[in-house]
């Protein structure tokens, strides 16, 4: 028996890892190309998937059109197809959110939103867009009074150059001022109402669709490439604390409820049995007691002539009977009825349907009110056994 159970014991625990280890076969292997995140410096933004450091990280670690690399001074860069060569400086991502956040390394934005056109191959666009004019501005044109604010880094001792998105502004700079572009700037937020003008200094915010990993990120688990594919994307490396794979879930439930329900099932059978066990010890069944002789079987009801020498009443209109106080049936609690049949017992004349007491007296041999037995049978009607 002890063998058996050993046996028992090891068969269900290699059932439980084999489940375990099939249903998170999946997850293992994807945790296992997972990659290490990475920073061009301290305090640079950490880089992983979808995004990648080119020169850190090999290119499994990231998705076509989201590579980064760092200069000389330990920034994070990003090129983006457009006409101007330049280059834009990460200046932070919210994976979660599926945002990043661009300037220029140089501290001109403004040209770079000039000679770059966001939406031109890019799988990057913007959260908000607000239209611009940019206006090209002799010496002449006096600052003072238009209260506008000038854009720097575009302007030098010979003209100026603002951008605004008044319609009004618009239409006063084109009677003084050269024209030059027109373009929709990505900014942090819209705004409600026309800007005079602006600078454009603040850093653009810039979303993605694909990959979509933002609900993955907002979990706590990490996005890439599965193992051996470059195309099927998959969430994993949740953290511990919080939920397990489903895989893992669907094992442990099953390897661990299964067995726990053949452990109740038999702890129940036993008790059963140990119950019906000891009712037995405690109410041994006549017939097979030895000490019981079988003529002493007691009856505890009146016998079938002693009942129907009991007299019947067939109740009239007027429903009156020995007691007037009696109107209902003791035993069914049924109101009596004309034309019914009532058995009065004789000794103390209570009433009832005669097929209630009938019944009755075939298990008890009292009166069901006042519980003092009926009189004795004639010798006649008694029935004597001399067997």
């Amino acid at each position: 028996m002890h063998i058996l159970k050993v046996v028992t014991t090891t068969t269900t625990s290699f059932f439980f890892f084999f489940l375990l280890f099939f249903f998170s076969m999946p997850y293992l292997a994807t945790s296992k190309e997972l990659c290490l995140k990475s920073v061009c410096r301290r305090n640079e933004p950490k880089i992983h998937f979808p995004f990648r450091i080119k020169s850190r990280q090999p290119e499994s670690c990231g998705y076509p059109g989201f590579d980064l690399f760092c200069n000389e001074a330990g920034q994070t860069l990003m090129k983006l197809p457009g006409l101007y060569s330049g280059e834009f400086m990460v200046e932070g991502i919210e994976y979660h959110k599926q945002e990043i956040w661009l300037n220029d390394p140089k501290s001109c934005l403004p040209k770079l939103i000039l000679f770059h056109n966001l939406s031109a191959g890019s799988p990057f666009k913007g959260v908000n867009y607000q239209d611009f004019t940019f206006f090209n501005c002799s010496e002449s044109f006096d600052l003072g009074v238009s209260r506008l604010t000038p854009i720097v880094c575009l302007s030098d001792s010979n003209y100026t150059v603002f951008a605004t998105s008044s319609a009004r502004v618009i239409e006063i700079l084109s009677t003084t001022c050269k024209l030059f572009k027109t373009v929709s700037v990505p900014v942090q937020s819209p705004f409600d109402e026309q800007i005079l003008s602006s600078d454009l200094s603040d850093d653009l915010r810039l979303t993605w669709d694909e990959p979509g990993c933002g609900k993955c990120e907002s979990q706590g688990g990490q996005c890439g490439f599965k193992s051996n594919s470059s195309h099927n994307i998959v969430c994993s490396h949740i953290p511990q604390s919080g939920r397990l794979p489903r895989g893992a879930r669907y094992a442990i439930t099953i390897g661990v409820g299964v067995p726990a329900s053949l452990c109740f099932l038999g702890l129940l059978s036993f008790l059963c049995g140990r119950v019906k066990s000891f009712v037995r010890r405690r109410d041994p069944i006549p017939e097979l007691n030895p000490s019981v002789a079988p003529q002493s079987t007691l009856v505890l009801g009146l016998d079938g002539p002693t009942i129907e020498s009991y007299p019947k009443i067939v109740l009239g209109e007027s429903r009156r009977l020995p007691k007037p106080d009696d109107h209902t049936c003791p035993i069914c609690l049924s109101e009596y009825r004309p034309k019914e049949t009532l058995k009065p017992i004789p000794k103390c004349q209570h009433c009832f349907h005669a097929a209630c007491i009938d019944e009755w007296l075939k298990l008890n041999a009292t009166c069901p009110i006042c519980r003092n037995p009926p009189p004795q049978p004639l010798p006649a009607l008694i029935s004597v056994d001399v067997s």
